[in-house]
């Protein structure tokens, strides 16, 4: 599945477990809040919904028709939707990519989490980025040892600060976290 559609189907089940709704609505849900990590609405959301119904993560809970509007199937999420949000949240948390939307996504829904799993997933996060910036220092050391320029490794020294930064937001939101500074609130059975 490639990462825009998964995603999206990250999004569906993260928003089905407030309450069931139709696509409409959970489209109507992302525009208002936001969750800019998501392109290609409404269509990749209906075929996110399609497949997460096909694979059983959702399925559908009734079907209204209002007037002369077309029919609307609302959706709810499954036992196994909630496993796999809960799966691919903390994964998405765990491990760096350098597409970072990934990561803006899995903190917009951590929520789903329990409290506990989203301190560890971000703690073993924090872990991560420390070895990928332990490597980038090595790597820089060696490169200006051979004699590189330093404008040749501009991409490197700017992938660094920006890992340097990501670094130290973790830790910060770990710090609040740790000393209850956030309303924690999940929806995801532990």
């Amino acid at each position: 599945m490639a990462q825009r559609q998964s995603l999206v189907g990250l999004t569906v089940l993260a928003l089905l477990t407030v309450r069931p709704s139709h696509p409409y609505e959970l489209h109507r849900f992302m525009i208002d809040t936001h969750k800019d990590y998501i392109t290609g609405l409404p269509r990749s959301l209906y075929h996110a919904v399609e497949r997460l119904a096909k694979d059983e993560l959702i399925v559908p809970a009734k079907t209204d028709r209002e007037g002369r509007r077309p029919e609307r199937t609302v959706y709810e999420i499954t036992d196994e939707g909630r496993k796999e949000l809960a799966t691919r949240l903390r994964r998405l948390l765990e491990k760096p990519d350098p597409d970072r939307r990934a990561f803006v996504a899995a903190v917009s829904l951590m929520g789903c989490l329990p409290l506990a799993e989203a301190q560890r997933a971000l703690r073993g996060r924090a872990a991560s980025i420390e070895g990928v910036l332990a490597g980038m220092e090595a790597h820089m050391r060696a490169i200006a040892d051979s004699g590189l320029p330093e404008i040749l490794m501009l991409e490197v020294e700017c992938e660094q600060a920006l890992y340097t930064a990501e670094l130290d937001w973790v830790r910060r939101l770990i710090d609040r976290l740790d000393r209850g500074e956030l309303d924690w609130k999940t929806t995801v059975e532990p």
